[in-house]
């Protein structure tokens, strides 16, 4: 066993760092010492336990339960389910609302997250995506309400938008869904745990969950800033009724009646409860603790990214996601990623879109608090660095050569050699650096870059090392 275990370790020691706050997507740390602990004793107590059937379980139950009452109290009253995870919770607000209707679409703003068109997808619900606002990102109720028609089933706003971290205006957008009697969902899956504490920390965070009339459904994410492990999720309904189109029974085959509450049928205990186990040991002073230092290291970090020569934060953040923009040309963002990799911290590169452009995403937790200047100053010395190399450039013809490709015409053979030329071949092992990588990604129409990025994930995964 201790060899195994030591395997492991040496497998996790090439991965981005969970804890410290050095990883600035992807992972949420809260800072406190023995959590970790804590969850992984619970999840060990109930990880072989099946919330398939909570009756021959019912300490799931009961986890669950305390849970999803936890998150009403935050969020204004309903019910609800616990889920794998965000995506899974926008997935199943989607399958409520979709019915029966025979050409149902939704409401989107192009600030939505992805999971909304993942569940188009998959549901046969056809996204209807309204442009933001050009300078705050925030959905436009106007044009949001103009875009509702007769085959329409949900309209959807982020509380806050992962890509900028702003609010959408829900109670506007919630009340033209309400005019029109169709279903508004609220995708809180990053703010709907912190923002809450926040607001009682004297921020005017507005009314976003089912305090506000005409919302009837809210996703929000355990495993973010109730910093519970991965993955855990609630999807909160105003009531039962909204809540049933995406519950699931059949009866028709020999076997157990199955009944499912979410997209899985077997579920392990283990996440419910580690969950329950933090958010518990947490307690809500402890949360409002949290909040005051994840509040001020954004605060610090926003205050001093203005003060870095070359870079400014898109529009006006709401929460604590950050996303930073280059003043010129005369620097490369992608660059900057990299050189903040090579000083320890990890931030995301987020493509151009619309009226957004290229920039780097941070999300800042409590335990960036104290880190602060640590991050400006690497920050610093990153566009410094990016400064003197100066910015990449994509050979034009290359770039036209690209943007006039079809990814439903390219073989497989193909897309193999575009991926070598991009730098994204071979093993399947990512270069040390990607800045060149990433402006070609970026030279791509989206369809296309979907289209590169999914036969390169399909590189790296294939058969490993068997056990046999």
């Amino acid at each position: 066993m201790t060899d195994v275990l030591a395997e492991l370790r040496a497998l996790r020691a090439g991965d981005l760092p969970t804890h410290g706050g050095h990883t600035l997507a992807y992972v949420y740390d809260s800072g406190l010492a023995g959590l970790d602990e804590l969850a992984a004793s619970a999840h060990a107590l109930a990880s072989s336990a099946n919330a398939l059937d909570p009756t021959a379980f019912p300490s799931l139950l009961r986890l669950e339960n305390d849970l999803v009452a936890t998150a009403a109290d935050l969020l204004g009253g309903g019910v609800g389910s616990v889920t794998s995870g965000g995506t899974e919770s926008c997935l199943l607000a989607v399958l409520a609302a979709r019915g029966d209707a025979p050409e149902p679409n939704m409401v989107l703003p192009s600030t939505a997250h992805a999971a909304f068109h993942k569940a188009a997808h998959l549901f046969g619900v056809r996204p209807v995506v309204v442009p933001v606002d050009p300078v705050t990102f925030r959905a436009d109720p106007a044009a949001m309400a103009a875009a509702i028609d007769d085959s329409t089933v949900l309209v959807v706003a982020s509380a806050p938008s992962y890509a900028h971290g702003v609010l959408d205006p829900v109670a506007e957008i919630a009340a033209a869904a309400a005019a029109r009697g169709v279903r508004m969902h609220v995708d809180a899956c990053i703010g709907g745990w912190v923002l809450p504490y926040f607001r009682r920390l004297g921020v005017p965070v507005p009314e976003f969950g089912f305090a506000v009339e005409g919302v009837t459904s809210v996703s929000v994410d355990l495993h973010k800033y109730a910093y519970c492990p991965k993955g855990v999720s609630v999807l909160l309904h105003r009531d039962a009724d909204l809540r049933r189109g995406h519950y699931f029974a059949s009866a028709r085959w020999p076997g157990y009646t199955m009944l499912n509450t979410t997209l899985q049928s077997t579920r392990s205990g283990g996440p419910l409860a580690a969950a329950w186990a933090v958010v518990r040991q947490i307690g809500d002073e402890g949360y409002l603790r949290l909040a005051e230092r994840t509040l001020a290291a954004v605060r610090r970090i926003r205050e001093g990214v203005a003060a870095v020569d070359g870079l400014r934060v898109l529009g006006e953040p709401d929460s604590t996601l950050l996303a930073l923009a280059a003043d010129s040309e005369e620097f490369d963002l992608f660059t900057v990623a990299d050189e903040m990799r090579e000083r320890g911290w990890y931030v995301q590169p987020q493509f151009a879109h619309e009226s957004s452009p290229l920039n780097l995403h941070l999300t800042v937790t409590a335990a960036n608090h104290g880190t602060e200047n640590e991050i400006l100053t690497a920050l610093a010395e990153s566009v410094a660095a990016a400064r003197a190399a100066g910015p990449v450039r994509v050979d034009p013809d290359v770039a036209a050569f690209i943007a006039a490709l079809d990814p439903g015409t390219l073989t497989g053979e193909q897309f193999a050699g575009l991926l070598s030329a991009a730098g994204l071949g071979g093993s399947g092992a990512l270069p040390a650096r990607m800045a060149e990588v990433n402006a070609l990604l970026a030279a791509a129409p989206p369809a296309l870059r979907e289209r590169l990025l999914l036969e390169f994930l399909g590189t790296l995964y294939r058969p490993g090392k068997s056990f046999t």
